[in-house]
């Protein structure tokens, strides 16, 4: 069964920083497409860092450069997304997707927009709060 489980959401207090995992079963991650987006109530989703087949190639969307930061741990078949400095406006919940069309010669601001990926986590929420 091919499966993407989130982990790690939470509260945390502005400021306070958390580790999302995202764990596939069933295929390796090593050459996919990876998303992670958010969506908070009332709002659209929104894709915040995504990364791009075997090299690796990321994006960010500028509310979170400098304080986000996605990683893939190929033995682990796990992708991270390491949530620095949080903010009341991250609070949302959070889900990776993937998808083995990757393209390296692919911007990955692609894979954050527009792109539509096969495979979707169930989310993990995240809550910024004094």
């Amino acid at each position: 069964q091919l499966q993407l489980v989130e982990s790690g959401g939470g509260l945390v207090q502005p400021g306070g920083s958390l580790r999302l995992s995202c764990a596939a079963s069933g295929f390796t991650l090593d050459t996919y497409a990876i998303g992670w987006f958010r969506q908070a109530p009332g709002k659209e989703r929104e894709g915040v860092a995504c990364i791009s087949g075997n090299e690796g190639n990321t994006y960010y969307t500028d509310s979170v450069k400098g304080r986000f930061t996605i990683s893939r741990d190929n033995a682990k078949n796990t992708v991270y997304l390491q949530m620095n400095s949080l903010k009341h406006e991250d609070t949302a919940v959070y889900y990776c997707a993937a998808d083995p069309k990757s393209d390296n010669a692919v911007h990955p601001y692609y894979y954050c927009t527009v792109f539509e990926y096969d495979y979707r986590g169930q989310g993990t929420q995240v809550t910024v709060s004094s």
